[in-house]
């Protein structure tokens, strides 16, 4: 979907006022077609509703889209609590500057198999499905089809589209239960995911600009480089949060191309920037890492307060800071 043109000036008033509303909308940018997880992620955010929704091709494509003024915005999965980060997703955020994320929503995973109308389950030889719906399917795969045979494809939904537009030489095709909302499919087989607590949690990536405000349950999203290799290293950064009361929600390695051996550490840190021991933990990172890419703070998906000890809480910091001012100017002490 893309916004309407401009309106020449002979058009009816009713006309013009659509083009401008349309021009004044936000366009939103997902991995498509129509049926995608992503885009059940986009329709949890309630200033996307009645909005533009671009799909497109890949992450690099939905960032690429922010960064250039295309959208105002990208949905884009993250991290799947079966297989982990998205690496491609983490790459792209750690390379593409100008970018920050202000929300996350956390969508139930599940697949459905589906084939052409008329295709039963004993015809079913070759499955197209993208890898890692694939692998989140093998052990009923395994049972069900054991002699199959895999086909790769470019998203949940295109395993499908392709079989429906003939493009596709699969004979069914792992796919969201949405997508029979969408195509006019057979349903094989549903349920068949081998974790049903499977869930992917997605970003909403916009531009470079203020956080959102705290709201005593936020997540910030950072990723740092170790300064050199040497013993005690990723202990030295992790240190900048553990003696600050901050909580980890996620640590994982990436390498960083240039050599062997060298990684850059996506984290999730529970709270906020605004939140004085972030602040702190943030100063401290600085000055020990050669790079640290603040990706945003932004409310969690859960909504769950974030709880810690009352020697981190913010008057604390507070009167140490105001403590050292008074030392450095000779207030007498108290």
């Amino acid at each position: 979907m893309t916004p309407a043109p401009d309106s020449p000036a002979s058009v009816s008033p009713d006309a013009a006022d659509a083009s401008a509303s349309a021009s004044t909308r936000r366009t939103y940018s997902y991995l498509g077609p129509a049926g995608t997880f992503t885009e059940v992620a986009l329709s949890q955010v309630p200033e996307a509703r009645d909005q533009i929704w671009r799909p497109v091709r890949n992450v690099g494509e939905a960032l690429a889209d922010v960064t250039s003024g295309r959208s105002d915005a990208a949905m884009i999965a993250i991290e799947n609590s079966v297989d982990g980060g998205v690496s491609t997703a983490q790459d792209a955020l750690a390379t593409m500057p100008g970018l920050r994320i202000v929300g996350e929503y956390l969508v139930p995973v599940n697949f459905v198999l589906v084939a052409r109308p008329g295709v039963r389950l004993s015809d079913v030889q070759l499955v197209a499905a993208h890898p890692v719906a694939y692998a989140q399917c093998l052990r009923w795969l395994g049972e069900h089809l054991p002699e199959h045979a895999h086909l790769p494809a470019a998203s949940n939904v295109a395993s499908a589209v392709g079989i429906v537009d003939g493009v596709s030489d699969a004979d069914a095709a792992i796919a969201p239960p949405g997508i029979l909302e969408h195509y006019d499919l057979e349903l094989l087989a549903d349920g068949i995911g081998d974790n049903p607590n499977a869930v992917t949690r997605f970003v909403l990536v916009s531009r470079t600009g203020p956080a959102p405000a705290p709201t005593g349950a936020d997540k910030t999203s950072l990723i740092v480089e170790l300064p050199e290799e040497y013993p005690g290293a990723l202990l030295e950064l992790l240190e900048q949060f553990a003696t600050r009361g901050i909580n980890l929600s996620l640590l994982a390695s990436r390498p960083i191309g240039d050599a062997l051996g060298r990684y850059r550490f996506v984290i999730d840190a529970d709270g906020h920037v605004q939140d004085e021991r972030m602040a702190d933990a943030l100063l401290g990172l600085r000055r020990f890492s050669p790079k640290v890419v603040y990706l945003g703070s932004y409310p969690r998906a859960d909504r769950a307060i974030v709880h810690y000890p009352e020697r981190y809480s913010d008057d604390v910091f507070i009167e140490a800071r105001d403590w050292l001012r008074g030392l450095i100017s000779g207030e007498p002490e108290a």
